[in-house]
């Protein structure tokens, strides 16, 4: 049967992205920020409780907005990543799932790469000391044994013993295993078995459609709120002091962007700047809402309908790609971690910073795709090096926004993915 792709949304949506939804999430983006600054408490306009009052209102449509996508997540998960496997043959399918891991794996490893190397020719900490915070006792070093005698019990873990607990409680690494799991089991069922499965997966399909055809009917008002809520709450004093580290985090995120474009024009031969045209309403709504999970449909229709990816290859890897392929986020976790260290003092050795460089490829593979879910994780990188978790409160006050540039580079490491995949399939990749 024709199984019908999820990125076809209906004439709402491409009319929406038609009319230039990038300079509605720029103006509401401005606008948002200007709010946020003249309501800031710093200005005295108003007092402090008014202003979180009316921060909490402004961000109401951002936040019904998230809970719409992030209602839908699992079933579009489930149906999108069935879809992708049940397209393709048993040969195809394990080219594409091997290549798809080595892919993710190695660009994980080099974005750690470039946030460790940061940090450490850099050193973000220099200009913060809490090391007098710190008795000798409190300086632990990383626990080596204890890490690694845990990787077994982390690795058994991923596969969900009870898969409907783990979407209750959003385990989305485990739901993606288990998904991929049932795909290829269906694959090896008869057509005639095949079939009524199929249909129940298209209409889940439409389903999600017609929400996400609700959800972004919202954005450009989510985005203003969600600015102006950030805008006011943060203001831009209390970002000086840890401006510094801000600078490397975002340096490193557009060496990342760099090595993103080298892989378009180089593994699949397309023009990089043509390419970052086409994705621009995706960045945009990923940077607005610091969630790959909430761009996911706009993800797959710009994937097919603008950089002509084969939905069975886009269908199978932006899903994926939106719960593991984190390498904005371990740029982050990984400049974030030393940057830490320093604060406290703490010498990194070679070993240890290696150990720092493994946590984090496991931590950002398993990254919740959701407003905040990177410094979820960076606590859990923190402790498993022995280096203090108090240390995140001096970066919770920027947390929001670097989320929302390393999600817009998330979401970009995904759409690369699916191009190189793409070319590297024999697909030829369309145009506007």
């Amino acid at each position: 049967m024709d199984f019908k792709p999820l990125i076809s949304l209906d004439n709402y949506l491409q009319s929406l992205v038609q009319s230039r939804l990038w300079i509605k999430v720029v103006v509401a983006l401005v606008l948002g920020v200007g709010l946020g600054l003249l309501l800031s408490p710093s200005v005295n306009i108003i007092n402090e409780d008014a202003a979180n009052s009316i921060g909490n209102w402004l961000a109401l449509p951002g936040m019904l907005f998230l809970k719409l996508v992030q209602m839908i997540m699992i079933p579009l998960i489930f149906s999108s990543i069935i879809s992708g496997i049940v397209s393709k043959t048993g040969d195809q399918l394990k080219k594409l799932g091997l290549g798809v891991g080595i892919y993710f794996i190695i660009t994980t490893i080099i974005s750690i790469a470039i946030g460790v190397g940061l940090a450490l020719i850099l050193k973000p900490g220099k200009y913060l000391s809490l090391a007098s915070s710190l008795t000798s006792s409190e300086a632990v070093s990383p626990n080596n044994s204890t890490i690694f005698s845990d990787i077994p019990g982390a690795i058994s873990e991923l596969l969900p013993a009870n898969p409907l607990a783990s979407m209750v409680s959003g385990e989305m690494l485990s739901i993606v295993i288990f998904t991929i799991i049932i795909g290829v089991a269906i694959v090896q069922l008869s057509d005639s078995a095949k079939s009524p499965i199929l249909k129940l997966l298209s209409a889940i399909q439409e389903i999600c459609m017609t929400i996400v055809k609700w959800a972004m009917r919202l954005v450009p008002i989510a985005v203003f709120g969600l600015m102006a809520q950030l805008t006011l709450s943060v203001g831009i004093d209390s970002l000086k002091g840890i401006g510094f580290y801000v600078a490397v985090v975002l340096l490193g995120l557009l060496l990342l962007l760099v090595v993103y474009l080298l892989i378009v024009s180089i593994l699949g031969k397309t023009n990089p700047f043509e390419f970052l045209k086409k994705i621009k309403d995706v960045q945009l709504l990923a940077f607005s809402t610091t969630s790959s999970a909430a761009v996911m449909p706009l993800s797959l229709k710009t994937a097919k309908e603008k950089l002509g990816i084969d939905p069975s290859i886009s269908n199978f890897l932006i899903p994926i790609g939106a719960t593991v392929n984190m390498d904005g986020t371990a740029v982050y976790q990984a400049i974030s971690t030393l940057f830490i260290a320093q604060i406290y003092g703490i010498e990194m050795t070679l070993v240890n910073i290696l150990l720092v460089m493994v946590t984090v490829v496991a931590a950002s593979i398993g990254t919740p795709s959701i407003p905040g879910g990177g410094v979820v994780i960076l606590a859990s990188v923190l402790q498993s090096v022995g280096i203090p978790t108090e240390g995140i409160v001096i970066i919770i006050g920027v947390e929001r926004i670097l989320g929302m540039f390393r999600t817009a580079i998330n979401v970009t490491g995904d759409l690369t993915a699916c191009v190189v995949f793409n070319k590297w399939q024999g697909k030829t990749v369309g145009s506007d």
